[in-house]
């Protein structure tokens, strides 16, 4: 599909490091006008040519530094990710998993796996009906824009907090230096923050704390993001209901880290973007930004 769509443009194609990085891509970015993929960052903000770096991925934590976004800004190149190719999933990853907690699934899964008793007044007494619950969503970018959609039906009260207030937000939204209001009203705290200077240990030991009773915390966007030992405690103590990995510190979460073992705790390995058409669908909002491009339209997804 990309050699189809390539048109009479060349293409270059390199094999993913150790790192994730594209390995011996280096001289062919200093060559090229375009890059798509995971291109080394501080080569493409060294490069003379580049116009345009198309990420294959929603997180762009390699380019989100002062240095590099200067350095690409001043010669102009333009930096686009995949945000449309994983807001759909990831949203649907959450509103998953939302609902499997408030509904005792997870519970109901472990009886059926061990003992298979039948617990029913037990796990019925502690099931939760969502309507009128708060939800605090940690940044609003393209999932959590989509996520608020999926959540309208249920009857939510939806609160949203990012650096940069548009005015063009669906929900009430605030700056990030007012979070600490907004965490002790929050039954649901969904962090899809990304990861980056700002954004490390953002939901810390004393914000874990400031949590209501049964509050339920999602980490979709990074594990660097969340207080892993103080999430811990919080869960073994109890008042924190629940917990919802999809992301970790570090990853592959070693098979003998406590949090396999922490009560409430459940961990998907970083599949919430993932889906059955992924490798088309990236290519293909590829291949639809590259004509827009061509033509000096409005790229999709542009960050800067």
């Amino acid at each position: 599909m990309l050699l189809q769509g390539m048109g009479n443009h060349r293409l270059l194609l390199f094999e993913r490091d150790d790192d994730g990085s594209a390995g011996d891509s280096r001289q062919g970015l200093l060559l090229a006008e375009i890059a798509f993929g995971s291109p080394n960052a501080q080569t493409a903000s060294q490069s003379e040519k580049l116009l345009w770096i198309h990420l294959d991925t929603a997180g762009y934590t390699s380019f989100d530094h002062a240095n590099i976004k200067q350095s690409l800004t001043q010669r102009g190149t333009a930096l686009t990710n995949s945000s449309a190719v994983y807001d759909e999933p990831c949203a649907q990853h959450l509103l998953a998993m939302i609902l499997a907690i408030a509904r005792g699934l997870p519970v109901a899964l472990d009886v059926q796996r061990s003992d298979r008793s039948w617990p029913m007044l037990v796990v019925r007494s502690k099931v939760r009906l969502l309507n009128d619950q708060t939800v605090l969503i940690l940044g609003f970018g393209a999932i959590a824009r989509r996520l608020v959609e999926l959540l309208r039906p249920l009857e939510m009260n939806l609160i949203a907090v990012r650096r940069e207030i548009r005015g063009d937000e669906s929900v009430q939204v605030m700056e990030t230096s007012s979070v600490d209001e907004s965490l002790p009203r929050a039954d649901h705290i969904v962090n899809i923050l990304p990861a980056n200077e700002g954004t490390k240990n953002f939901l810390n030991a004393e914000r874990l704390a400031s949590l209501k009773n049964g509050a339920i915390v999602y980490n979709i966007g990074r594990g660097t993001t969340l207080d892993q030992n103080a999430l811990m405690r919080e869960l073994r103590g109890g008042r924190i209901a629940a917990a919802y990995l999809d992301v970790t510190e570090p990853e592959p979460l070693p098979a003998d880290h406590p949090l396999w073992q922490t009560p409430n705790c459940f961990i998907t390995p970083h599949i919430g973007g993932g889906h059955d058409s992924e490798k088309e669908r990236q290519v293909k909002h590829f291949l639809d930004n590259l004509r827009r491009f061509e033509k000096g339209e409005v790229l999709l997804n542009r960050l800067w």
